[in-house]
Parts: structure tokens; sequence; C-alpha cells
């Protein structure tokens, strides 16, 4: 089974989780709190992994214009459906968030959330995400050491960003409110303005 066929395959009930469907108000309030504050009013805003977008849905009702990158068409078809029962307008497209089809220098932020950990080559996958960027522009990794052994720890991810970027700030995710219920595994947020 490929990669897309995978996620082709949880595509129906991805949002299922908590903090993947944001349908609980009190998760939807936590991802808001955390996010909006780190994206500049009316950014152009690159979620890369997007999956069923709810981020991407989420950063465009607050003004934002969001384009969402996904290698899974069946991940893409339930955000494209979440967009439009919003009444938000995103940029869908298909594709590998490794390497994604965008101009360099085109968007103010460049949003991933569980992506890192699953590409092949991180380092390489940074390197093209920060060319993304414009000057000024901010990486905004959500990432995490799961209690099943998959993951990068925040330590690795800083250390790789540091091999792109000058500054990787790092805040431990623990609160219950953002995930749906307690969490026992290491799970943050890196954000990298420069």
């Amino acid at each position: 089974m490929t990669i897309r066929e995978f996620w082709d395959r949880h595509a129906a009930a991805f949002d299922d989780e908590p903090d993947h469907g944001l349908r609980d108000p009190r998760v939807r309030d936590a991802w808001a709190r955390l996010l909006l504050p780190l994206v500049p009013p009316s950014s152009r805003v690159a979620d890369l992994g997007c999956g069923t977008g709810s981020l991407s849905v989420l950063l465009a009702e607050a003004g934002h214009e969001v384009h969402g990158l996904d290698l899974s068409e069946r991940m893409l078809d339930v955000a494209r459906a979440k967009a439009s029962s919003a009444g938000v307008t995103i940029g869908f497209v298909a594709g590998d968030a490794a390497h994604p089809p965008h101009a360099r220098g085109s968007f103010g932020v460049v949003l991933a959330r569980h992506v890192l950990w699953a590409v092949p080559d991180p380092a390489a996958a940074l390197a093209e995400w920060v060319a993304l960027l414009e000057p000024g522009g901010a990486l905004v990794l959500v990432e995490g050491r799961w209690s099943t052994g998959a993951g990068l720890t925040a330590a690795e991810v800083r250390e790789l960003v540091g091999g792109v970027r000058d500054e990787a700030v790092v805040t431990p995710l623990t609160g219950e409110d953002l995930w749906g219920g307690p969490i026992t595994d290491e799970r943050y947020l890196l954000v990298s303005a420069r």
C-alpha cells in the first residue's frame, strides 16, 4: 500500500480524533488561541500536509489567504467540503508536502502539523519549506514524539530547523483542551520567525 492509499483509506474517519476534526468547540478554540496570534493579519499561508483542512479553515475564517496541500485526494475532498460549509475559499491542491509545488518566497507563513516526522528526509523538506517564505516569514510546526514511538522529539526538530534558520522557539503542548483529553507523550509547537 502506498502512502497516498493509506491516507485515502483513513480520510473518512480522520476527523473523529478531536484535534483532527476540531468539532468540539473547546478544542477548536484552543487551536485558534494557539495559532491565530502567530499569523500576522491577512497573511498568505501554506498549510502543508493539510489533511482534512481543519486548520486551513480556521485560518481562512480569520481572514488569511490559505493554500492547503495534501497527498491524499480523499482528504482533500473532505477539506473542500469543510471549506464550502464554512463559506471560505481555500486553494487546496494535491501534492507531496516534502516537495511543495509553490513559488519560492511566496508565503508569510508555512504551517505543518504532524507532517515533518512522516517525510523521508526531514532536513530536505525543511529547506524547501523555508524557501517558500517571504523575507521575515514564519515557519510554524506542530510535531511530537508519540507513545507509539513514532515522531520526532522537540530536540531533534530544533536541531533540524537550526540547519536552515537562526531561530527555533519550542513550546510544549500539554493542554488537554488541544487534544480533547490527557496526553502522556511529547507534543510541541516550534516557531521560527527568522
